[in-house]
C-alpha cells in the first residue's frame, strides 16, 4: 500500500463517520450554501503572477513544516501579498488541517479559498461549500472517470470551481471533460516524493486550452515561474516555500513583488 492508498483508506473511514454526526440535509442548511463562490480559474486567467498560497502546517514527506502560526495570520497575510487564491488543507491526520482552518480563513479573506482535501465522495463537496470554500480539488490518482465526471458536475451545480490534479498522462487522458475548470499538475511522483518540474512541461501541449493550465509543488523560484509560463501555466501553487517561513504572508508579498519586476 503505497501513501496515497492509506490516505484514502482513512479517508472513507473519516467520511463514513462525519455522515453519521452531520448529515447532508445540515450541512445543507449552512448560510455558506447561499454564498456566491468566487471563480478562482476567472482570477489565474486575468493575473500576472498567478500565485495559489498555501496553508499547510506538515505533510507525510516532510512532516513538521509549521506548527506555530495561526491561519487567520497567514491567510490574511497572504490576501495583503496579492495572491490570486489560497489554498487550504483539511486533512487531519496526514496534513494536520481541518474544516475550522477552512472557517477561519474564510472569515478572514474575499479571495478565492481551494478546499485542498482528498475527495471521494459527494458528501465532501458539499462540505467544501457549507465551510466556505470556492474551489474544490479532485486527484485523478484516485478517482475513476465516472467518479470525476460525477463529483465534478456537483460541484459545479453548486457554483464551485473545480481544480483537477493530475500526475501523468494517463491520469490526464482519463479525466478532460467539460466540467472542470482548471487542471493541476503534480510535479511530485507519488510514489518515490521526488520532485520534477518536467512534468508539468511535458504534459502541458495535452491540456486543451479551455483549462486554467495551473502547476503544482516543487515551485521555489522565480526562474521556475518563468518557464513554466512558456508552457502555458497561468496558475502556481506554492506550499511549503511561503509556510517554511516566520512570516508566509511576508515571504508571499517579497516574492510576488520580483516577480512583478
Amino acid at each position: 500500500m503505497n501513501i496515497l492508498d492509506k490516505i484514502v483508506a482513512d479517508k472513507r473511514k473519516e467520511v463514513d463517520l462525519k455522515k453519521s454526526l452531520i448529515t447532508l440535509p445540515q450541512l445543507e442548511a449552512s448560510v455558506m450554501m447561499e454564498r456566491t463562490s468566487v471563480s478562482l480559474a476567472a482570477v489565474l486567467r486575468k493575473s500576472n503572477t498567478g500565485i495559489i498560497a498555501e496553508h499547510k502546517r506538515r505533510s507525510p514527506s516532510k512532516s513538521v513544516i509549521n506548527q506555530n502560526l495561526n491561519v487567520q495570520d497567514v491567510a490574511k497575510g497572504y490576501a495583503d501579498a496579492g495572491v490570486c487564491g489560497i489554498s487550504v488543507l483539511t486533512d487531519g491526520k496526514y496534513f494536520g488541517g481541518s474544516l475550522d482552518d477552512l472557517v477561519l480563513a474564510r472569515a478572514s479573506v474575499n479571495i478565492p479559498l481551494l478546499r485542498k482535501e482528498f475527495i471521494i465522495d459527494e458528501y465532501q463537496i458539499v462540505e467544501a461549500k457549507a465551510y466556505g470554500a470556492d474551489v474544490i480539488l479532485l486527484i485523478a490518482a484516485i478517482l475513476s472517470r465516472e467518479e470525476i465526471k460525477t463529483l465534478s458536475e456537483l460541484a459545479k451545480s453548486l457554483g464551485l470551481d473545480v481544480l483537477l490534479e493530475v500526475h501523468n498522462e494517463e491520469e490526464l487522458q482519463k479525466s478532460i471533460m467539460p466540467s472542470l475548470d482548471m487542471l493541476g499538475v503534480n510535479n511530485r511522483n507519488l510514489k518515490t516524493f521526488e520532485v520534477s518540474l518536467d512534468t508539468s512541461k511535458t504534459l502541458s501541449e495535452q491540456i486543451p486550452e479551455d483549462f486554467v493550465k495551473v502547476s503544482e509543488s516543487g515551485i521555489s523560484t522565480i526562474g521556475a515561474i518563468q518557464e513554466l509560463k512558456g508552457f502555458g501555466y497561468q496558475g502556481f501553487l506554492i506550499g511549503e516555500n511561503f509556510m517554511k517561513t516566520d512570516d508566509p504572508g511576508a515571504s508571499a508579498k517579497e516574492f510576488i513583488d520580483e516577480l512583478n519586476k
